[in-house]
């Protein structure tokens, strides 16, 4: 096992312009870090709603190493039949028995250290899907007995959930990162047990949005109570994401720090 094994973990890609500021900014992401793996949210990479095997093998081509996901990974239909196949992107771990895919994947790095990565869905306002606490606890436990270093993206609606999440984890997981909300928060941070957590990691999109669809569109929907095409918006490109350092011997986090780049 690494001495010290370096993550970078990527917030929702929104998109084909959430692709394009990661196309644009990666090369400078991976210069400056040099991380053992690269993880990022593709829940919305596709048109802002889903992924599709496409779009999933664009970021793998772009140096993603593991895609997690949430409750828009079955919006495209053509990625049924390929979550089955490909071990590398994975949905959460909390669907019932028998739905397509897997909640966890493992990564050999080129150190030769291996890195678990987890996916746990919300309940708090989303689908009433089986208790994130009691999966998650139990397939990190699981996880712990092939490697040490596990990386928990949690895709939860409330940051009440998400930090509950992290303290329950907390000395198992070597990280716990919150998605799905798109807006990057202040709290990154060790949490006393050795675990690195950040309530949100943000997203790779369109800061000139709300959550990175077009604004008009959002406003409508607020003003007039009408549905309206949520388009991804294309201006002011970020990509936002955590950089961590884990010891690879013990799984505890040595240090955190906030992405925030423009494309």
């Amino acid at each position: 096992m690494a001495d010290k094994v370096g993550i970078l973990f990527l917030g929702d890609v929104i998109g084909r312009p959430g692709r394009k500021a990661l196309r644009s900014v990666l090369p400078a992401l991976l210069d400056r870090y040099d991380p053992d793996v690269l993880v990022a949210n593709g829940e919305n990479a596709a048109g802002g709603f889903g992924i599709t095997p496409q779009v999933a093998e664009e970021l793998f081509g772009l140096g993603v190493h593991v895609i997690t996901s949430g409750n828009h990974i079955w919006d495209k239909r053509e990625v049924l039949d390929y979550i089955d196949g490909c071990e590398r992107l994975i949905r959460p771990a909390n669907y019932p028995e028998g739905t397509p895919g897997r909640g966890s994947a493992l990564y050999r790095c080129r150190t030769g250290a291996l890195v678990a990565v987890a996916n746990l869905a919300g309940t708090v306002f989303m689908d009433p899907l089986e208790c994130p606490f009691r999966v998650g606890k139990a397939l990190v436990e699981r996880l712990r007995r092939a490697t040490p270093v596990v990386v928990v993206d949690c895709h939860c609606e409330t940051t009440s959930e998400k930090g509950a999440l992290g303290w329950h984890l907390d000395g198992l997981a070597s990280a716990v990162v919150g998605t799905h909300t798109h807006v990057q928060t202040s709290d990154e941070r060790i949490l006393p047990g050795g675990t690195a957590y950040i309530t949100d990691a943000g997203m790779t999109g369109s800061m000139d949005s709300v959550i990175g669809v077009k604004k008009e569109a959002a406003l409508a929907r607020f003003l007039t109570r009408m549905p309206s095409r949520f388009d991804p918006a294309t201006k002011d490109l970020e990509v936002q994401g955590l950089w961590m350092e884990i010891d690879g011997g013990s799984g505890r986090a040595l240090s955190v720090e906030r992405v925030k780049e423009k494309a």
